[in-house]
């Protein structure tokens, strides 16, 4: 049964990498790591000091640097570079969460035999989470080479997790690219893994999870979260939720995204629900 679902597991990954090398061929059928210009102009927004300094983050020579200039491109700087039919680095992005998600699972595959199916798919979403993303990007101070508006720069400052996450799945594909799948693989396994393990983002800390099984055990009925307010420009977009069990807010929180302030609302209903004084427990939230 494990070799039969072993060969299956080599089949999906030899058609996702075949894949992969259809869309990287130029319409010469030349290999477009050959030809970044195919893919992307030189920016010139990565001076040398800077291209040495990331090839010493990432530990080796960088052959072409548009696609380092291109994964390090935030949308919120194309005004201010002014070069027509510039793009942002989200391109990269696509690719580099595709090559994350089949790396961290051949990983895990490899490493566990020993795990179900389910157990597998919960490690990988803990593992290619936006927030250990953002610390690996932030370890490896890539804040350094973003190029972004001055407004983004600030909402980075203020602990924006999405700009440096984003920028570490450009870059992924950018090591992809230039350097060949070995690499991609040594940055996830020897960056990212250790990260993680170190963070103990494997743990299952999914609060909304414990939330329900909290309010099913205690006959409550099933929480319901709703968007209270959004605030703040696209690229800081900031989301206020709330945690209702029926007609009660339990908790209210703050987040980057939607899924982040659910999470933090979950959390902040179950530090009060467990709380020695409940009189909260089943009133209002407030933040």
């Amino acid at each position: 049964m494990r070799l039969s679902a072993l060969r299956s597991f080599k089949s999906r990954l030899r058609a996702l990498l075949q894949s992969l090398q259809h869309v990287l061929l130029g319409r010469n059928g030349r290999s477009a790591r050959s030809t970044p210009s195919l893919l992307f102009p030189p920016l010139g927004t990565l001076s040398p000091q800077q291209r040495n300094w990331l090839e010493q983050a990432l530990g080796f020579s960088i052959r072409h640097t548009a696609y380092y200039e291109q994964a390090l491109l935030h949308r919120s700087a194309l005004p201010q570079l002014q070069i027509p039919e510039t793009l942002s680095n989200e391109r990269l992005e696509f690719l580099g969460d595709a090559l994350l998600g089949f790396l961290t699972a051949e990983y895990l595959f490899t490493h566990h035999p020993e795990l179900p199916e389910g157990e597998l798919t919960k490690r990988r979403t803990w593992l290619v989470n936006r927030q250990t993303l953002a610390i690996c990007a932030r370890r490896l101070g890539l804040e350094r080479v973003l190029t972004l508006s001055p407004s983004a720069r600030r909402a980075l400052q203020q602990g924006n997790t999405t700009v440096l996450a984003d920028a570490f799945e450009a870059l992924l594909a950018a090591v992809y690219l230039d350097q060949g799948l070995d690499a991609a693989r040594r940055l996830v396994r020897e960056r990212l893994l250790p990260i993680a393990e170190q963070e103990q983002l494997l743990h299952d800390t999914n609060y909304k999870s414990l939330l329900l099984e909290y309010a099913q055990a205690h006959g409550d009925g099933i929480p319901q979260y709703r968007v209270l307010e959004e605030r703040g420009p696209d690229h800081a977009k900031e989301f206020v939720v709330g945690v209702y069990v029926g007609d009660h807010c339990w908790g209210i929180g703050v987040g980057r995204s939607k899924k982040e302030a659910e999470q933090h609302a979950a959390r902040k209903a179950l530090q009060i629900a467990k709380s020695p004084s409940q009189e909260n427990a089943h009133g209002t939230a407030h933040l």
